[in-house]
């Protein structure tokens, strides 16, 4: 299930314009790059090779090793060596559930999200797991970042060429093609504020695990996500300590290797009791689970645009207005004044709206200072790690119905009144403006395309 077999690199590959990737890759290394992989024009008659990513048709085998450690195997390995070895040497295992994973239980299970997250914990923490936490503090933090970092860039746009657009920067999907395909003419623009999942590598590794008395390589962490481009994240250069030789993310298992390691067990939603998850800061009792604003994903854009209303202009933003242009995964958002546009945000998802966002910005076209950009058609829900169809290779719509419903059932709370971010950001990270709040909260994103020479018969 959880295997990543990939072809050996090649000078020149051109197996993405003879479709051969589709034969040739295991099922699971497909679902990695089948967004990128398979964008197509005129319908599917020919693929485009710029979107072959950065790989050229494959992954380099030192890729395709860390990713063959994010894996079900891989985890049931650690759990078995903390039953044979000295408790001394045992890892203490925590796992961080995304919140775009659970609607996907609450369905599966047939049972509401609280519930459903309770059953999912009570089957983790009966694996062996001690801690399980949602990641909706560290999206908190990301989302309060990325409004610090726009208001900031939106202020010097007059004299920083790169200030706007602001792209988001919480899809690994995103950001690898934007490394290593479009390089400087993106990566500047997109914002350095690190994704949910690696602020909760963060929190888990660095502020969790000295609360426990811990080295941070006495935790192993797995986070349960929506997409298997997280496993790519989590294993991206920047987020490992050679000096301590750990990630903040040890592995990154999705929705549906979870669901299929239950079945494997035959472990049923009944016999499962109902365990609350735990709380970062420890407090006693279950805090109700919430989310941000946004129809399934984290609602960076609703966020910060709302943010912005009020912080440059005064305005108090109560409900946002989507302009559907293309299709409803290429919107829009415009503030208005006195006929006047103060702000004008747009909200890319898949990647035919990314090429034809990508067409735009090569024609200087581009009238948003805020993109938000998913790699996902739909968002973060449609991941093909939770929402593929049991027969496989298509996105169960049905089931990504259910999944927005449950998930518009959960309460929002905006970050801003969260007391256990403000907290934080004193007793973790010494202030909102600190040193340690800028290294543990920011990441930067490069040019690599120059390492990856692009055939001239690369289309666009």
């Amino acid at each position: 299930m959880s295997e990543v077999s990939i072809a050996k690199r090649k000078e020149k590959c051109e197996n993405c314009t003879k479709q051969v990737c589709i034969t040739e890759m295991s099922r699971k290394s497909f679902h990695l790059f089948e967004k990128l992989l398979l964008l197509s024009v005129n319908e599917g008659s020919q693929l485009l090779l710029s979107a072959c990513l950065s790989c050229d048709g494959c992954l380099s085998e030192e890729d395709n090793l860390k990713i063959s450690q994010q894996s079900l195997e891989e985890v049931e390995r650690i759990l078995a060596l903390n039953k044979k070895c000295d408790v001394s040497k045992h890892k203490v295992l925590v796992a961080s559930v995304c919140p775009q994973s659970l609607p996907f239980f609450a369905v599966k299970f047939g049972l509401d999200i609280t519930e459903a997250a309770h059953k999912l914990c009570s089957f983790l923490k009966r694996l062996g797991v001690q801690y399980v936490f949602d990641t909706t503090l560290a999206a908190g933090f990301s989302i309060l970042e990325s409004q610090k970092e726009f208001i900031q860039r939106y202020r010097r746009r007059n004299h920083d060429s790169h200030a706007l657009p602001m792209f988001t920067s919480s899809c690994p999907g995103w950001i690898r093609y934007s490394e290593r395909v479009l390089g400087s003419l993106v990566t500047p623009h997109i914002c350095t504020a690190r994704s949910p999942q690696q602020i909760m590598g963060c929190l888990v590794k660095d502020y969790f695990s000295k609360q426990q008395k811990l080295s941070p390589e006495k935790v192993y962490h797995v986070v349960v996500a929506p997409c298997f481009d997280k496993k790519l994240e989590a294993v991206r250069e920047e987020f490992y300590s050679s000096l301590l030789e750990t990630r903040d993310v040890d592995c990154v298992l999705t929705s549906g290797e979870i669901y299929y390691l239950m079945e494997q067990r035959k472990v049923s939603v009944e016999e499962l009791d109902s365990v609350p998850l735990d709380q970062v800061l420890g407090e006693a009792g279950d805090a109700a689970l919430v989310r941000h604003d946004g129809r399934g994903s984290e609602g960076f854009l609703e966020h910060v645009f709302k943010h912005a209303a009020k912080e440059l202009f005064g305005l108090d933003v109560q409900e946002i207005t989507y302009k559907t242009l293309r299709n409803r995964d290429f919107q829009e958002v415009t503030l208005e004044r006195d006929g006047e546009t103060l702000l004008q945000f747009a909200a890319v998802y898949g990647f035919r709206n990314i090429q034809t966002l990508v067409h735009r910005i090569r024609k200087g076209r581009v009238p948003y200072q805020l993109v938000e950009v998913l790699s996902c058609p739909g968002g973060c829900l449609s991941g093909r790690g939770q929402a593929e169809s049991e027969t496989g290779g298509r996105v169960d719509k049905a089931l990504v119905q259910q999944m927005e419903e449950a998930y518009s059932s959960l309460p929002v709370r905006l970050p801003e009144v969260n007391l256990t971010l403000h907290t934080l950001y004193q007793d973790w990270l010494q202030g909102q403006d600190s040193l340690q709040a800028n290294k543990l909260l920011h990441t930067q994103y490069r040019n690599q395309s120059q390492i990856h020479t692009q055939p001239p018969h690369m289309q666009w």
